[in-house]
């Protein structure tokens, strides 16, 4: 039995994942959630997963689910919040792999906890990598625990990558769709300012879009 935290159990990866414990209930089980700001759907998975703690974004939005949770007789789950409550979820001594898929640098802290701590990592936060990947997997590499990718783009990498020997490997092209750049005449690359490279078109989803 696979004991599982995900961070950002809201969001389309955690609830993919909760989908997946849902159809697999002999291999996996939910000891830990981070939910963030979205407090009804916190709720619900803390009544239907009944994990043993429960973060969410803030102070007041704590106390909110711990009386919602009490009037539902499910008053035992404990209720913890913001980042250090991240960190809780992340590192709880029965937690035994993490997801981690909260948005952008938000998840990086309680990542590298859990990686600190001797957690197997579910990467879906690809943010994490970007900011402090060298230090993230110099963790992994010292506690001997492994990093997988679980979003789409990094997950195909891995899977190709293990479909063969490293030493066929030369060199990995990451096609994009362009972003605010899409149209942009090459002439102009060289003029470009990081305001607007930082105005990136995202889809609802996170992600960029086509």
């Amino acid at each position: 039995m696979k004991r599982i935290a995900i961070l950002g159990s809201t969001g389309s990866i955690g609830r993919s994942t909760l989908s997946v414990v849902e159809s697999y209930p002999e291999r996996f089980s939910v000891v830990t959630l981070a939910a963030g700001k979205n407090l009804d759907l916190a709720f619900e998975q803390a009544v239907r997963w009944k994990p043993k703690l429960i973060s969410v974004a803030d102070e007041d939005d704590a106390q909110t689910l711990r009386e919602r949770l009490k009037g539902k007789g499910s008053s035992g789950i404990e209720v913890v919040h913001s980042s250090s409550g991240n960190v809780q979820v992340a590192t709880h001594p029965e937690v035994d792999f993490v997801v981690s898929a909260i948005v952008g640098v938000a998840g990086l802290e309680a990542t590298y906890e859990a990686v600190k701590a001797g957690k197997p990592i579910g990467l879906a936060n690809k943010e994490c990598m970007v900011a402090a990947g060298e230090i993230i997997i110099a963790e992994a590499r010292r506690q001997g625990k492994p990093i997988l990718p679980i979003d789409s783009e990094h997950n195909a990498v891995h899977q190709c990558l293990r479909g063969g020997r490293m030493e066929e490997v030369r060199r990995i092209w990451l096609t994009a769709s362009g972003g605010p750049f899409r149209n942009t005449p090459k002439s102009q690359f060289p003029s470009i300012t990081v305001e607007q490279a930082l105005n990136h078109p995202t889809g609802a989803w996170g992600n960029a879009s086509p």
